[in-house]
């Protein structure tokens, strides 16, 4: 089967031969028809110190389980997050990782939907939204983002800010259901708002908390780090909730299960919808990287092998 990997860090993306791999105690084998690509993963190949597996989202039809394996069997449509190589025509996925894929529902959809829309979801309900509150959604246009916005305004938010990276991305954001969208560094925070779902991080970490009201909260999904004053959440009573959606999977399985029957129940019904940027072939990995990477997507970037 072909693989995507790379050998040194920030180093190219290349196709490789293997053998397909066997699915170990709890582990499905997947024929990948489709496969999310994410900043996180990303921002891996370009910084970390250590080569990593590429790995992610995926979606396809089962072909093989391992010992021990309950909800699945050969035939079944599944996706889920994939901590091995995710990044190939065949690949291990955890059973407590599987989400099954309604027979409406293509793969695209599901890699699209499913884990994006379960850390959208996650972190919206770590920041406790009230109806007929405000909220503001940084990287907006995201694969993630684009799902919090529209989440957001599900769950009664009287208004809804996307903050995005260029302006260029404002349409799009506003045909989600934001009511404004406020670029990064160009000012518009001014007015407050109940709670911010970050996914950016970083320098943006400031402005954000002080776009909150007094008693605001900040939820930070970000892989992007950053520092944040104490005197600043004193200052305003303002909470900062960090949330990590492999945690909740791995803590709270009940929880994360509630959370995916509400991310299909919401796709089945038309409130979210997700939307897919650009489909790469897999020799076309490195492509689909330099778009998240330009930030350039609106929506989410996915691998067809």
């Amino acid at each position: 089967m072909r693989r995507v990997r790379y050998e040194t860090s920030g180093g190219t993306l290349f196709l490789e031969d293997v053998a397909v791999p066997e699915p170990g105690p709890g582990e499905l084998l997947v024929r990948c028809e489709a496969v999310g690509v994410t900043l996180p993963v990303v921002r891996k190949v370009t910084e970390a110190a250590e080569v990593i597996p590429l790995g992610g989202e995926i979606a396809g039809e089962v072909v093989a389980v391992g010992e021990g394996v309950r909800r699945f069997g050969a035939g079944d449509r599944v996706t889920g997050l994939c901590f091995g190589h995710g990044y190939a025509d065949f690949a291990t996925l955890h059973e407590a990782m599987a989400s099954p894929v309604p027979d409406d529902a293509s793969a695209v959809d599901a890699v699209a939907l499913v884990r994006s829309g379960l850390v959208a979801l996650g972190a919206l309900e770590a920041a406790r939204p009230e109806r007929g509150e405000a909220a503001l959604v940084t990287a907006a246009a995201s694969g993630v983002g684009h799902l919090a916005v529209q989440l957001a305004r599900a769950r009664g938010a009287a208004r809804v800010v996307g903050a995005v990276s260029d302006a260029s991305k404002a349409g799009f954001v506003r045909s989600l259901g934001a009511d404004e969208v406020i670029v990064y560094g160009a000012g518009g925070w001014d007015e407050p708002v109940d709670y911010v779902l970050d996914a950016v991080g970083g320098e943006l970490l400031t402005p954000a908390l002080a776009a909150l009201v007094p008693g605001g909260r900040l939820v930070a999904y970000s892989s992007g780090g950053g520092t944040i004053q104490a005197y600043d959440l004193l200052a305003g009573a303002k909470s900062v909730i960090g949330f990590q959606t492999a945690r909740v999977a791995r803590e709270r399985p009940e929880m994360y299960e509630r959370w995916r029957q509400e991310v299909w129940r919401l796709f089945a019904e038309g409130v979210v919808k997700p939307v897919v940027h650009a489909e790469f072939a897999l020799e076309d990995a490195a492509r689909a990287h330099a778009v998240i990477e330009a930030r350039g997507n609106l929506g989410k970037v996915v691998l067809r092998p």
